[in-house]
């Protein structure tokens, strides 16, 4: 029997539901999901097998244009899944136009790899003809291998999905371990998690001021030890991720705590503390330190 195993990139604007899909489609709960905008601030491989296959997706962060050096990072990991990719998947949605999208097609024709295009949340549409007029207006603007409807929300259309990539992919034998998920650590992970508990619960600057960097984790037999620290820009911030008694920061670490325990399947014992660091987002340094940046 021949094995597939191929690269497959996954691009699109923020928000039209990159995340849900590779999730929905590796079977695992890899990427954090938000409704807001930059929740991807890397690029993270998911990675499924089966025996005949092996597929590595990666997740990128939503195509801004870049207006700190944390943002050009971004979209450099966007560039980085791009140049291995053996296929593309460009994900919209079935929301309004904006007029960011056609600088995006403009983009996407310049791309020498074979382009699959996803029409995400078409239960969001009125009927099928409203999903055919989204469809013939997408058609006119890629030139793409095929463009399908699905829900990744709802898990509608993944076979065609996974269909449609094992046409695409090469013969290969696999590049990852069989039994391996992800390209990130466990440390990796457990920051996100934590991000993402702080993501759903501040509004206005704070989730976008916000970097995690977990400083320890310790596992032994029965337990994880891990210690965290949360980044904000101003003090002002650093009081209101704190909240009043500290109560804010102590439901973020309970929520994060019980999702950490979830995903590793062992008690987690977690500490968290907040720190200021001015304009994080434009210091090579610090993006560095967090991984945006090469050493």
């Amino acid at each position: 029997m021949n094995h597939k195993s191929g690269f497959v990139s996954i691009i699109g604007r923020p928000n039209v539901g990159k995340s849900t899909l590779m999730n929905a489609l590796v079977g695992e709960r890899i990427s954090i999901i938000t409704p807001k905008v930059q929740t991807t601030r890397h690029r993270i491989m998911g990675i499924l097998n089966a025996p005949e296959y092996q597929i590595v997706f990666s997740d990128t962060p939503g195509i801004i244009e870049p207006k700190y050096k944390l943002h050009s990072s971004m979209m450099d990991f966007v560039n980085q899944s791009l140049q291995d990719a053996d296929l593309v998947i460009f994900i919209t949605d079935s929301q309004e136009e904006k007029p960011e999208d056609e600088s995006i097609y403009e983009r996407l024709r310049l791309i020498n790899k074979p382009i699959l295009v996803l029409l995400n949340k078409i239960d969001l549409l009125e009927n099928n003809k409203a999903v055919e007029e989204k469809v013939t207006f997408l058609k006119n603007k890629i030139n793409a291998l095929n463009i399908i409807p699905v829900s990744a929300l709802n898990k509608f259309g993944l076979n065609n999905i996974l269909s449609e990539i094992l046409k695409n992919i090469p013969i290969n034998p696999p590049y990852f371990p069989k039994d391996q998920i992800t390209d990130k650590s466990e440390r990796f992970i457990a920051s996100e998690i934590i991000r993402e508990k702080i993501l759903m619960r501040y509004k206005e600057e704070i989730p976008y001021s916000v970097q995690v960097d977990v400083v320890e984790f310790k596992e032994e037999e029965k337990l994880i030890r891990i210690s965290a620290e949360i980044y904000v820009m101003r003090d002002s911030q650093k009081q209101i991720l704190i909240g009043k008694g500290g109560i804010a920061l102590k439901n973020v670490g309970i929520a994060a705590r019980r999702e950490l325990e979830q995903f590793f399947r062992k008690q987690v014992f977690l500490k968290t503390f907040v720190k200021v660091k001015e304009n994080w987002r434009d210091s090579d340094k610090l993006l560095k330190q967090f991984g945006y940046k090469e050493e």
